[in-house]
């Protein structure tokens, strides 16, 4: 099985100097817009450079290579990751699927001086209005789907595990899967992915729209990273200006550690 991990594009929080300004569940920009719709056009047409490896020199095989040949295409229920799974999906002929474990670490809150208030992210209506070929999962209703304030770091890791363990459970199958998630996310599953968790003191940085590959013995007993953050379908104009992935001292690490 090959694995696509895909960072959502460029969103509204991305730009913002101040961290208090910032939105519990923030869209796409612009520029994040364009970023969605560039590696959907990479991922259907572009040529993938690690087939060619494999592939004989001057065969037909190697002529016609053309894609990634993704079967399964999910992503996190936060609002930008919807966004950029849209473009993705029509590129490539799939409907999203909401995978509710692959959202961002801490969940969907703000803080008002000490005070956590939380969000509980797009209704079932709301999702189906904008995305309606979205498939979603009974758990998305209509108060809903996040009610867990700030999510703290030990739970996040959790839902890494568990979504490590699902992924090598398909490692027989032909499937190629992307999912569109975030920095902090991808982070951490990368992590639970190598058996490597806790890992506070060292992170896989990842740039909007980023492409990482997983590919998953067929035995499910180990992976091989194939490569990390690669952005060669982004052209400079569409490279983020400054630091787009959540520091590790202002987001990731539990207070204690930073």
């Amino acid at each position: 099985m090959e694995l696509y991990l895909i960072r959502h594009g460029q969103s509204a929080n991305n730009i913002l100097q101040n961290r208090d300004q910032r939105l519990p569940d923030p869209p796409l920009t612009d520029l994040g817009q364009d970023q969605a719709a560039t590696v959907a056009q990479h991922l259907a047409n572009a040529t993938n450079v690690e087939y060619l490896v494999r592939t004989i020199l001057q065969s037909a095989e190697r002529e016609s290579a053309q894609g990634y040949g993704i079967t399964k295409l999910y992503c996190s229920a936060m609002y930008r990751a919807m966004q950029t799974a849209k473009p993705i999906g029509e590129a490539l002929g799939i409907a999203p699927e909401i995978w509710l474990d692959v959202h961002e670490s801490g969940g969907i809150y703000r803080k008002k001086d000490e005070e956590i208030i939380n969000y509980p992210g797009k209704t079932r209506s709301e999702m189906l209005t904008e995305f309606p070929n979205y498939i979603l999962p009974d758990k998305i209703t209509e108060t809903g789907w996040w009610y867990g304030g700030q999510e703290d770091w030990p739970l996040c890791h959790g839902r890494a595990i568990r979504t490590a363990r699902y992924l090598y459970d398909q490692a027989n199958s032909d499937e190629r899967i992307a999912i569109v998630s975030h920095g902090g996310f991808i982070d951490v599953l990368i992590k639970a992915l190598l058996h490597i968790l806790p890992a506070p003191h060292a992170y896989f940085h990842l740039y909007n729209t980023s492409i990482t590959r997983v590919d998953f013995a067929k035995t499910g007993r180990h992976v091989d990273m194939v490569y990390v953050n690669r952005v060669n379908h982004l052209s400079p104009e569409l490279m983020d200006g400054g630091l787009s992935c959540k520091s590790l001292s202002t987001h990731l690490l539990p207070d204690k550690l930073v």
